[in-house]
């Protein structure tokens, strides 16, 4: 993957972006404006805080994200967070990881563009994705099974050193193949997963899905648990 930083003054508020070279010729903020005629961008009905849009362009299919707090934080700013440097953006920092998991292999959206506009000591951002076609969230598919799918898909992201700061069952997507993918990176990061730092994730999925099916959603995690501690086997980490 060619990746090219467009060079602006830092301290401005002008923007700031990266993009894969290889899909993007025409490099532009205009790729973060969903009102851009370039775009043809429609609302994602759900999720996304309002701040999420399907969009087309030279790169194919697309899905665009402008970064929004949410909880008790959102009441001080809805989309401005603390400037720490370039790479800590939220929006850089998911390009990144992105990018290193995408070229492991592993069933991630791709990443096309990703930019940032700092203004004094905070920032807005924006991240542009690679749309995943034909798929549906876990949380509507529980009835297809598929444990041991989302197991290895997870086994994968934690063998990478990948931790999910919001591994909950609209977050994983079950494509028309049966195919897992793991979305939304925000926030995640990598660092060194200990057996107990695997099942904490394991346990915050959990809790997703009993909070949508109940009983079911408790049983179908207890077949994922039984298929992830077999990958852990196998793999000899116990």
């Amino acid at each position: 993957m060619s990746i090219a930083i467009q060079p602006r003054d830092l301290a401005s508020s002008a923007g700031v972006m990266c993009y894969d070279a290889s899909r993007i010729a025409e490099p532009g903020l205009f790729l973060f404006d969903p009102a851009s005629s370039h775009l043809q961008a429609n609302t994602v009905a759900e999720g996304g805080r309002q701040a999420a849009w399907f969009v087309k362009g030279e790169f194919g299919e697309g899905v665009l994200r402008h970064y929004r707090r949410g909880g008790l934080m959102s009441k001080l700013s809805t989309n401005r967070y603390i400037w720490t440097g370039a790479d800590t953006t939220r929006s850089f920092a998911e390009f990144d990881l992105l990018q290193l998991m995408y070229q492991h292999g592993l069933a991630v959206p791709r990443p096309l563009a990703a930019a940032y506009w700092r203004q004094g000591l905070t920032y807005r951002a924006a991240i542009l994705v690679e749309r995943i076609p034909g798929v549906q969230p876990l949380a509507l598919a529980l009835d297809a099974g598929r444990q041991a799918a989302v197991a290895q898909a997870i086994f994968a992201m934690h063998e990478l050193g990948v931790w999910h700061s919001d591994l909950n069952a609209y977050n994983i997507l079950l494509d028309q193949q049966d195919k897992v993918w793991l979305i939304d990176f925000d926030k995640c990061r990598v660092r060194a997963l200990s057996l107990e730092r695997r099942q904490a994730n394991l346990l915050r999925l959990r809790r997703s899905l009993v909070k949508i099916a109940d009983t079911e959603g408790m049983l179908w995690w207890g077949g994922l648990s039984q298929a992830y501690d077999a990958l852990v086997r196998a793999k000899g980490l116990l």
